[in-house]
């Protein structure tokens, strides 16, 4: 039985201030059974992970690089001394906005899996890739090759399909399902162990409203929460939702 696991990704958002209204706020609220995450701007990991220890806290990047000339870069082992759990790689933010392919996902992911944490391997199709009839060639290339090299007894996927993040659009329950239960068959083709003990959370425009129906589903493991994290009382809901299946 996979554990469920809600994880928030507060983007380019947050203030010390909303941590710490956050942690004040959880106390009264926390769900049970229900392993819940946190990824805000890197700059509040590690006041997050000191005042607030009923989550567990992740970054939303890293560099692929260990060490050296790389301004503006934190590698994985930095993150790691801030306490973090987790880590994003491959965000379809990150791919589109930063031209990240496979390979520099899987480099990440392998530094974090390096520096003692768990990588969180986003992946997931455009709107004009699913209309195209692309989405099984492009989600199945994106995790075989984001997972390169990776130790897949520690590793978290989020399919995240990119028509649906941030536009108030949700795959259905059944499309979220098909790509996902498609998911679980690829990772048993690379680890038959992997695929049945892997989470594979689902990341479009998840909130309180539709969380029960897409996390009933049963190869949907928990999600990847966006706008609905930066609300305690919405991320709370979703959180309650996971634990109700």
């Amino acid at each position: 039985m996979r554990q469920p696991l809600v994880v928030a990704n507060w983007k380019l958002n947050g203030s010390f201030a909303l941590v710490k209204d956050f942690a004040e706020a959880w106390s009264d609220v926390v769900p049970q059974g229900v392993q819940a995450a946190i990824c805000p701007p890197l700059v509040y990991v590690r006041q997050a992970a000191s005042t607030f220890p009923e989550v567990v806290w992740g970054a939303q990047d890293c560099s692929e690089h260990e060490q050296g000339a790389f301004t503006g870069e934190v590698s994985a082992s930095m993150i790691a001394e801030t306490g973090a759990h987790y880590v994003l790689v491959g965000h379809s933010e990150r791919r589109t906005m930063h031209n990240e392919t496979d390979s520099m996902v899987a480099a990440k992911a392998r530094q974090v899996q390096q520096a003692g944490m768990t990588p969180i391997v986003c992946i997931g199709e455009t709107l004009a890739e699913r209309e195209a009839g692309q989405v099984e060639s492009v989600v199945k290339a994106q995790l075989v090759g984001g997972l390169e090299g990776l130790e897949l007894s520690n590793v978290v996927i989020a399919y995240e399909p990119v028509w649906a993040i941030g536009t108030g659009v949700t795959a259905s329950p059944a499309q979220a399902q098909e790509v996902h239960q498609k998911i679980r068959s690829w990772l048993a083709e690379l680890s038959a162990s992997a695929a049945e003990k892997v989470q594979v959370l689902y990341g479009g425009s998840m909130k309180p409203e539709n969380a029960a129906e897409l996390l009933s589903q049963p190869d949907i493991d928990g999600g990847l929460i966006g706008g609905a994290s930066l609300h305690v009382e919405q991320f709370a809901a979703i959180c309650k939702a996971a634990q109700e299946i």
